[in-house]
Parts: structure tokens; sequence; C-alpha cells
């Protein structure tokens, strides 16, 4: 009896054995340090959803994974997806990663990815319903496999799942905050919120649940808006923060003269542009609003060569579409027209105008635009404009041009691989982004056309076709340049990679 006692006590102990010496097996050490991030202006909301700016993208590349992202040659890779594939031309199905977790513990799964496509879709305000409207359903097919069903089909629908609208929040904190969701968002990226101070930081922690954890290297991530680019300049110097974004061009032979930083530069996706206020509210009705002979006797004043080269050392690259060179959806043949003070002058007698006419021009408060701005300014009074400059922090002059309280607005888009995400969002009637509310049905159609379009060259011709009538009949918007995304960082931050959409990828980042 004892014998048998004995045998089975030694059978469960060495059963026991291999669970108890992997329990004591040494962990590697969670990460430590603080990665600190200056940013060119302070985002808006913190909501997918909701959010329309820049510097909002950045953070939420630490907050919020996205189904898909792209890599460095363009190309969409998974991400909270692992496959997908086109069952036919408007059916699209999505296998989910299994084992991610929101920041509050609840499970990542296709309910969820329902959830916020249908969230995307409906909630009022939503910078995301333009972009996705193609779509008609989203269904779970099973925990880990999301059918989406297209209205018709879309060359431009997956590209879209690669930013914010492709972000998944958490449906039980969405549920419970409502509109508040972005004061303390959750979603699914590496490190989680802690706080907001606006003008000031906001601070992220390391998610220790996260899916991809052994590509993070940082505890915490503190990004600070610091609109001045000679102080983002100098807090990279001093090491103040280890990476500064969206530096100028004249920045690049003082960084690389000094050995603690490095510099990468790539060509930027968006463009700069002057949007016009054409039928949005009370303020569209001037004769910049009323007359596209003014819009083009604006235009026709600027010498978008010599501002680049005042301001930006020619180092950007005058354009009149929102497409850059490097888009295969590029027209080449649509280039800016040169200067014509006299053709300019002779516009605005055609349209009854007396001069100088005054109009009013809002510009996010950073020293190159206001600098752009002026000299915009200089160049249009000798047609007969007197342009009058009003600056304000850039996430406020989103919401004045929202609400339609301007004439002109001058402003940027980062850009999407797509030109559908340069295009319909801000030239469609029914575009979340059309803030000089431009209407014209034949634009409309062109672009509905143009997003469900697969064959290349049919897709570029109805492209040459809208631009025909949105830049060079209507003078919907005056586009400006393309500019190259300049950053500037500690040589001892290792692991970052330029891509074209300007992110700061945090995966693989870490202190030599």
């Amino acid at each position: 009896m004892i014998r048998r006692m004995l045998l089975a006590a030694s059978l469960a102990l060495a059963a026991a054995a291999p669970a108890l010496a992997q329990a004591t097996l040494p962990q590697a050490p969670a990460p430590t340090g603080t990665l600190r991030i200056a940013l060119k202006d302070d985002p808006d909301i913190m909501d997918p959803t909701l959010a329309r700016t820049y510097t909002g993208r950045i953070v939420f590349a630490a907050l919020c994974d996205k189904l898909f992202d792209i890599d460095e040659k363009l190309e969409i890779v998974p991400q909270l997806a692992t496959s997908y594939k086109w069952e036919t031309p408007t059916s699209l199905l999505i296998t989910l990663r299994d084992g991610v977790t929101f920041h509050d513990g609840e499970k990542f799964d296709a309910a969820a990815v329902v959830y916020s496509l249908n969230r995307h879709m409906t909630m009022q305000g939503s910078f995301r319903r333009g972009e996705i409207s193609d779509m008609d359903t989203a269904v779970v097919v099973d925990p880990l496999t999301v059918r989406i069903t297209l209205k018709t089909p879309s060359a431009a629908f997956l590209s879209q799942l690669t930013d914010r609208a492709g972000m998944i929040v958490s449906p039980k904190a969405a549920e419970a905050a409502g509109r508040d969701f972005g004061l303390h968002p959750v979603c699914t990226g590496p490190f989680s919120f802690v706080e907001r101070v606006a003008q000031d930081r906001i601070v992220l922690q390391r998610y220790p649940g996260y899916w991809d954890a052994g590509r993070i290297h940082f505890a915490r991530v503190i990004y600070r808006p610091i609109p001045d680019n000679n102080a983002r300049l100098a807090n990279v110097q001093t090491g103040t923060v280890e990476f500064a974004e969206r530096m100028e061009p004249d920045d690049v032979t003082t960084a690389r003269a000094n050995p603690r930083l490095a510099v990468a530069q790539v060509p930027q996706l968006g463009y700069q542009n002057i949007t016009i206020n054409i039928t949005n509210g009370p303020r569209a009705n001037t004769p910049m609003g009323r007359d596209a002979r003014v819009r083009h006797a604006f235009e026709l004043a600027l010498d978008r060569a010599t501002i680049n080269q005042v301001v930006y050392q020619g180092a950007y690259t005058p354009t009149a579409q929102a497409v850059p060179p490097a888009n295969p959806y590029h027209v080449a043949s649509l280039v800016p027209e040169a200067r014509n003070v006299e053709r300019a002058r002779a516009l605005l007698r055609e349209a009854g105008v007396t001069t100088p006419l005054a109009v009013d021009m809002i510009v996010p408060n950073n020293p190159d635009l206001r600098q752009v701005a002026e000299v915009i300014q200089s160049m249009v009074a000798e047609a007969g404009f007197n342009l009058k400059l009003s600056t304000m922090e850039f996430a406020s002059s989103l919401q004045v041009t929202t609400r339609g309280e301007f004439e002109t607005y001058l402003a940027g888009w980062s850009g999407r691989t797509d030109p559908d995400g340069n295009i319909w969002s801000f030239l469609h009637s029914r575009g979340p982004q059309n803030d000089g509310r431009y209407n014209n049905p034949e634009v409309d159609r062109l672009a509905d056309a143009a997003r469900a379009e697969t064959d290349h060259d049919k897709r570029l011709a109805l492209y040459t076709q809208l631009w025909q009538i949105a830049v060079v009949q209507d003078r919907a918007r005056i586009y400006l340049w393309h500019a190259t995304n300049i950053v500037i960082y500690s040589a001892r931050l290792a692991g970052y990679r330029p891509i074209s959409d300007g992110m700061i990828r945090v995966q693989d980042l870490r202190l030599q």
C-alpha cells in the first residue's frame, strides 16, 4: 500500500516538474524608458471616427491598430486582419487575428469589427462615413471572420481600412462613453491612453497585453505639440525629445552637421492647397465664393515656384492637383498655370469686381505657413486683392472651416495611397471634408465612377475629366504643392521606418 502511494506521488511530481520548471524560467524584463515625440500641432479629438488631423493619426499609430497597414513600398499588409479575399467584386471576406484584446481587457473579435465599421457609418459627425460609404453591410461570419458587402465594386475600399476607417475601438468602452470616447480612447494598439493636457502633451503607456509585445521597447510615449519649427529643432538638438516630425528643408543641413542627429526624407502622399468657401453658409456669399473667374484671378496671381523657393528652398513640387507625381493616377498634363497678373486683373474686371477686393484667409498658426500666407498676400495684391490673414491653432481652424466660418483656408492633406483618398472626401458634394461645399453633379458622377473602376487606364481617364471640371473650369480649390516629409531624430533611436504617409510606427523603435 505504502509502495503504491509513494509511486503515485513520484509520478505526480514528475508530471508537475515541467510546469514548475517553466514557471521558474526567467522572463524578459519589461520595457523601460520614455519616447518623446515633438508634433507640429496639437491633434483634434482622439476618436478614430471623429478625428481628421494628421498629428492625430501619428498618435493613433501607437494607440489604435488597424485592420491593415501599408509598408515602405506602399503595399497593403495585414495588422489586426491576417488575410482577406474578394469573394466577388462586392463581397470582401476578412480573417482576423486571434488572441488580441482591447486595452480594457475585452476580446477583439468579428463583432467588434462590425461594431466599429457601423459606428463609422452612422455616428453623427463621422469623417469616416465618406471614406467607406460604398459599404452596404458588415456581418459576423464567425468570431474571427467578417464579411463586408459593398453597394458597388470599389478600387479604393480596402485602402481606406489602412487608416482610421480600419481602426477598431472597444464596443464596451465606446458604448459607455458615447461622444466622450475621445477623452479616453480604448483600442488594441501597443500603448494605452493615460492623459491629455491640451496644447501640452498626450501620454500613453505600454499595454502589456499587446498581441505583438515583443516589438515594443518603451514603457511610455509622450507626444508634445510644438508648432514653432525652430523650437522643435532645438528640442531634438538638446535631447528634450527623441523625435521631431515635419521639419523644414532648411533644417536638414543643420541636422546632418550634428552627429547626434539623424534625418529621414520621403515624398508625402498629400498636398497643400487653398480651400475656398463656395456654398457653406453666409461666408460663401462673396465674389470668391460666387464666381470662378475671381478664383481663377486669385490663382493667376500666384507663383508657386517662387513661394516654394522663398519658404522651402525649392524642395517641394508645385502642383495643380491632389495626386502627387509618383502616383500612377497623376495626370501629367495638368500643370500649374504661369503667373499672369495682367490676365488676373482682366478677369476681375470681367467679373465686375471693384478692386482692391478684400478676401479673408485662415492660416494655421505655425511659422512656415504664416510666411507662405504673407508671400501670397504680397503676390495677390498686385492683381487687385486685399488679402487679410487670420492665424489660429490648427485643430481650431478645422472646426471653424467645418462650420463654414471662413472665406479661404490655407490647409494641407497628408494623403493616401489610393487617389480616392485625396479626392472624394474633398470634392464630392457628400464628402465629409468638402469644407467649401463645392457641388457639381458631374464631378460627383466622375468621382463615384473612378472609385468603382478597377481598370487603370479607364480610371485615369475619369480622373482626367474630373480635374478639367473641378480645377480648370470651376476652380473649386487651388492646389499649391506636394511636400517632402522630413523628420529629425536622435541618432541613438533605432528601428524607425520612413514611409510616405509620415506615420511614426512605434514597433521596433528602441534607444541604443
